[in-house]
């Protein structure tokens, strides 16, 4: 799982049947320290995420698994939302 940050969401009118009623999210990935890092990507939201939230997502195969017995076309899907980050960079 990684870290990230919704920073909008995408709409679309023309879609695959199977990505009916599902909220497509733009997310920037953050490091620990919450910095901005890689590039921007879409994401499934599987728990209600909005715009401005602190997340962790998935990639592969696995981001498919929070909509089974459903098949979604996932490549990418929030799982979480992160109330708190704490790094003690003592232990690296």
């Amino acid at each position: 799982m990684q870290l990230g940050r919704v920073v909008g969401r995408v709409w679309c009118t023309v879609k695959s049947p199977a990505l009916e009623a599902q909220r497509l999210l733009i997310v920037q990935p953050v490091t620990p320290e919450l910095e901005n890092t890689g590039r921007r990507l879409i994401c499934l939201d599987a728990v209600g995420t909005g715009t401005g939230e602190l997340i962790y997502w998935c990639r592969g195969k696995e981001s498919s698994f929070p909509f089974l017995p459903r098949e979604v076309p996932a490549d990418a899907t929030v799982v979480g939302i992160i109330d708190e980050v704490h790094v003690d960079r003592r232990l690296s």
